[in-house]
């Protein structure tokens, strides 16, 4: 099985979820079902067939974050050494050489991203260009709408 990266807080959100959708959420469902029985005739039952559509719901997402967790390469960059080089977890300011523009990324798992909060995921293409390279290095990122030329201004390891 191929390793997952992800954060220590990508990692505790999962956790969060699960223990979520364990304690709370499945007790939830089962007594909406319960509930539903109670009614009668279960083949017209609408109540009944939501709450065994939102109990196959929960309990299918409930596996998907075991098998992530199970699979998960829980990366702390906070504890590795920097060197200005890009790698998992880090900060990277970025300069856009056309407009002068600077971004911010903190590069995460596919499950973590969420660009408004200037985190992308490492199989992004600005990721992708970005990984490995150094400080001050020029990097083409070929993007959906064409390539863009950036200068790595900084990496950070928060």
């Amino acid at each position: 099985m191929a390793k997952i990266p992800m954060t220590v807080q990508g990692a505790l959100r999962l956790r969060e979820e699960l223990n979520e959708l364990k304690s709370v959420t499945r007790p939830r469902i089962s007594a909406a079902i319960a509930e539903a029985r109670e009614h009668g005739d279960l083949k017209e039952n609408a109540e009944y067939h939501a709450a065994r559509e939102q109990q196959s719901f929960c309990e299918g997402r409930i596996s998907e974050i075991e098998s992530k967790l199970a699979a998960a390469q829980i990366i702390d960059v906070s504890k590795i050494q920097p060197t200005g080089r890009v790698i998992f977890g880090a900060t990277v300011s970025l300069i856009n050489l056309e407009t002068e523009k600077r971004v911010t990324y903190r590069i995460v798992g596919e499950d973590e991203a969420d660009v408004p909060a200037g985190k992308i995921s490492v199989g992004s293409p600005i990721a992708r260009a970005i990984m490995g390279k150094n400080e001050h290095d020029e990097v083409t990122v070929n993007a959906p709408a064409g390539d863009v030329d950036y200068e790595i201004e900084s990496v950070e390891h928060l």
